[in-house]
């Protein structure tokens, strides 16, 4: 089975290239445009792996995605090629506009070019997996509801709202000219290998350095967290598995606030890597003022995909947490300057800046 993985290069992606390649029947082509966020380092387990190679491209050149799909001989298509960072998104919304909704509309027109050329088994087989965000959904109350497949769309950020519209990009094509869609909209993840402008990885480098942990408002927002490798295993059940049609919602449930989760690496780092003289990590903590539009509560019904497909996190919120905290504590080389790539390293400066 060939699958192509746009966005590949990026945190999640590069958890599915990773988990795909482990599987010997099949054949991964990676498709990045190597942005900011793209690291090639992240990939440095499987660059030599006979069922994997990279194609540097962009969503946006449709013309380039076909010719891939054709050469490689494509079963199936897993898009997570998306701008992904809220506060960028509200700074700069355009190139969320060009990526996230242009871009999904340039792959599916060469998706479905490509469709339509294959032959019986082949076409009937195909799929295209558009990876999606909780967000596109709004936020909840503190006090109660979770996020079901059938939950009407309500963004709130210029990235939220670009990823909706790409979903219905996605559908459209689906009802309009039949091609074979399944998409899935996840909570938030975190794990090895992440970019370090997000919240987890950002907190542990930062306390490691000894630099204010910027928390928004009080804290109190709540995020359901998927551990990064669950959410692959996830992908490729969807992928391989799922109905042409259908969506598919994928959580971890693990409900924490944006302060315990800031408080929870406090505590593992006290243990782990002690600050000189007895002080705690926690003293770090600074409030600063919340962020426009910042929603407040996000919270996943994971209920489909485990009675559809059997799917279900290996990993609960702790155990993640402490495996995540310990690799960046032993991968240096790769969150260091010399250890990314040239544009990881110019975003990685403005990343430290921000708040969590």
């Amino acid at each position: 089975m060939n699958f192509l993985v746009t966005g590949g290069a990026g945190f999640i992606g590069s958890a599915v290239c990773r988990h795909l390649c482990a599987n010997p029947a099949y054949r991964v082509t990676n498709l990045d445009k190597l942005t900011y966020a793209g690291n090639l380092a992240s990939l440095r387990p499987i660059e030599n792996a006979h069922n994997y190679r990279f194609e540097q491209a962009d969503i946006c050149d449709e013309r380039a995605v076909l010719e891939i799909l054709r050469r490689d001989d494509i079963d199936i298509v897993m898009n997570l090629a998306a701008e992904s960072h809220v506060d960028r998104s509200i700074d700069g919304p355009g190139a969320f506009i060009e990526t996230n909704i242009v871009g999904t509309y340039r792959i599916l027109n060469a998706a479905l070019d490509y469709w339509r050329g294959l032959p019986g088994e082949r076409k009937s087989g195909f799929r295209f997996h558009h990876v999606s965000t909780d967000e596109v959904f709004g936020d909840l109350p503190f006090d109660g509801g979770m996020f079901v497949e059938e939950t009407p769309y309500a963004p709130s950020s210029p990235y939220s709202a670009s990823k909706a519209a790409s979903d219905h990009l996605v559908r459209a094509w689906h009802e309009t000219y039949g091609l074979p869609v399944v998409l899935s909209n996840c909570s938030n993840n975190y794990g090895p290998y992440h970019f370090p402008e997000k919240l987890i990885p950002l907190v542990i480098l930062n306390a490691l350095d000894e630099k204010p942990l910027p928390v928004y408002g009080a804290g109190a927002n709540v995020r359901d967290w998927l551990f990064v490798e669950d959410h692959a295993r996830a992908l490729e059940l969807v992928a391989t598995k799922g109905r042409p049609g259908e969506s598919y919602n994928v959580g971890g449930n693990s409900e924490r606030t944006n302060l315990g989760v800031v408080e929870a690496i406090c505590d593992l780092l006290d243990l782990r890597r002690p600050r000189a003289g007895g002080k705690s990590h926690r003293d770090l903590i600074t409030f600063v003022t919340d962020r426009p539009g910042h929603d407040r509560r996000y919270a996943i019904d994971a209920s489909k995909i485990a009675r559809d497909l059997g799917w279900a996190p290996q990993e609960n919120f702790d155990s993640g947490l402490a495996r995540t905290v310990d690799w960046y504590l032993d991968n240096k080389w790769w969150w260091g300057r010399s250890g990314s790539s040239a544009t990881m390293a110019s975003g990685w400066a403005k990343a430290r800046s921000k708040p969590a």
